[in-house]
């Protein structure tokens, strides 16, 4: 009696990592110095610095606002191209973990046009902090409705067994992601403590997730492309589902509000 075929799926998996990893890699350096570059442009502006104190001056305090709004300008642009193509390609591959950073991406927008929107409130103290709050909470609000998206897909995905296609636009935008935000959520964590703003202070946490986000989906595509483990896609995508969460849970109870507001 013959033994099964092999089914060459590793083999497959090596072949194909070998024909385009240096194409990926390539693309993704290119990628990624363009927007490390861009985030500097908008950080690197020499400002006094005051420690660890909120800037109270006007005229210093107006300089990083205006920093932040620019940082703000950036995550809008970035995020809503990061979530355009991840979504069109977790559609096209069928990778639930890409959709779903591509609506947390979506998610990233519309937090930066709240703190623009703070931002531009920051002179009127009272108008500020109502603006914190109400931003803090629409934020987080989708944040929880993007978390049972995450579980209802993935879950669905497992029960149903069904594999995603390898996308290399994926792995590029998860590399570009994990290089990128870590540098944009110091730039706004620094502005967060000079203007004494919990909102953006949280927001800055937010890019610190979105980094964390893209290393999870990084890892869960490299193994589907590779191995072939498919499994692991739905299974990234639960990974994030808890982190997702709880940040949306935290903000409607008003913890992260609550946070840095006393900084003022």
């Amino acid at each position: 009696m013959r033994n099964p075929p092999s089914s060459g799926l590793s083999e497959s998996g090596f072949a194909w990592g070998s024909r385009t990893f240096a194409a990926v890699c390539c693309a993704t350096l290119v990628w990624c110095i363009a927007t490390r570059s861009a985030v500097r442009r908008v950080v690197c502006a020499e400002i006094p610095h005051n420690g660890g104190v909120a800037a109270t001056g006007t005229p210093i305090r107006q300089a990083y606002v205006i920093r932040g709004q620019r940082l703000e300008y950036f995550t809008i642009a970035y995020n809503s191209l990061e979530g355009l193509a991840s979504i069109i390609a977790g559609l096209i591959a069928g990778s639930v973990s890409l959709v779903g950073f591509g609506l947390d991406s979506m998610i990233e927008v519309a937090s930066g046009a709240a703190l623009l929107w703070r931002l531009r409130r920051d002179l009127d103290v009272a108008r500020r902090e109502h603006a914190e709050r109400a931003a803090l909470r629409t934020v987080r609000a989708c944040f929880v409705a993007l978390t049972l998206y995450i579980l209802y897909e993935c879950i669905s995905t497992l029960i149903r067994h069904v594999p995603p296609e390898r996308s290399i636009a994926g792995i590029v935008i998860a590399c570009a992601s994990v290089i990128v935000m870590p540098v944009l959520a110091r730039a706004k964590r620094r502005v967060a403590g000079q203007i004494g703003s919990g909102a953006m202070r949280a927001d800055s946490r937010k890019a610190d997730f979105c980094a964390y986000l893209s290393a999870i989906l990084l890892g869960g595509l490299l193994l589907n492309a590779l191995f072939g483990w498919w499994w692991m896609d739905p299974i990234a995508g639960l990974a994030m589902a808890p982190i997702i969460g709880k940040e949306g849970v935290d903000g409607l109870r008003g913890e992260t509000c609550c946070d840095g507001c006393g900084h003022h």
